[in-house]
């Protein structure tokens, strides 16, 4: 019996070679997305959730609001907190415990994007100037890992966002009174994450797992509706040429307009 070792690394040698020829082992091109699915409202008791599959990758993000103080130098604005947890059921090298530096940096990569965006319009979360605002928490949890964890999480987050609501108050003598019905979340930005892997010095979007396996380098650019970068981010331990960095950039502007329409109806 041939060990499942020597047919990872088979595959593995099988997935360059292809690449390296402008082809992948699934069948896409090079800038080809796996299948998307979103589903948003999954959780009943958050303020907002959704759920992303990219193709086998699986990510669940629930949005709460609660009441807190707000950051000493902008008293006049909400705070934003986003957290990662990696299952330990969707990865058999997920490990329960505090979060590992991929959960830390999935959750930093997703929080730059909505917040050098500006995506949430934090000024009005304010409830009490200096006192009291709006915290809003976005919680991802990783159900399943097939690659590429990053845009799908970003995806979901912005998912989250879109259908997340606020429940309706008035401030009565310095004090927050919660009143019936709810208002949106407002929203200004759709900050799009598209992440690319360096695999024999061509670059491919989307990368599934195995393909994430013999990737030298990964780069995820983020952008804004506009189509201005709102933020970057390298991985691996490989390098980019500035000329891959360019491609990178353009690809990621085409193809975040097409994610986009799959989260913000116009």
């Amino acid at each position: 019996m041939i060990p499942s070792s020597i047919i990872t690394r088979v595959k593995q040698k099988r997935i360059a070679q292809l690449i390296s020829k402008g082809k992948r082992i699934d069948g896409r091109n090079l800038y080809d997305y796996r299948e998307i699915q979103i589903e948003t409202g999954v959780i009943e008791r958050a303020e907002g959730s959704a759920r992303v599959k990219l193709g086998k990758t699986e990510v669940l993000v629930g949005v709460k609001l609660e009441i807190g103080e707000p950051f000493s130098d902008v008293p006049n604005e909400g705070v934003l907190t986003v957290n990662a947890e990696l299952v330990p059921l969707a990865s058999p090298t997920f490990e329960p415990g505090p979060p590992d530096e991929n959960a830390i940096e999935l959750a930093r990569v997703v929080d730059r994007g909505i917040r050098e965006s500006k995506a949430i319009v934090l000024e009005d979360l304010c409830l009490i100037p200096g006192k009291k605002v709006f915290v809003v928490f976005v919680d991802i949890y990783v159900l399943n890992h097939d690659g590429n964890l990053i845009d799908a999480s970003a995806l979901a987050a912005l998912a989250a966002l879109t259908n997340t609501k606020i429940f309706n108050y008035e401030v009565k003598d310095d004090e927050v009174i919660i009143k019936p019905g709810y208002k949106k979340l407002p929203l200004r930005n759709s900050p799009i994450a598209v992440t690319f892997a360096k695999i024999n010095d061509r670059l491919v979007v989307d990368p599934w797992l195995e393909e994430e396996g013999v990737m030298e380098a990964r780069l995820t650019v983020i952008m804004e509706k506009e189509g201005k970068i709102c933020a970057m981010q390298k991985g691996g331990g490989g390098y980019l040429t500035p000329k891959q960095i360019l491609e990178a950039v353009k690809v990621a502007s085409e193809k975040s307009k097409e994610l986009r329409k799959l989260v913000v109806k116009e």
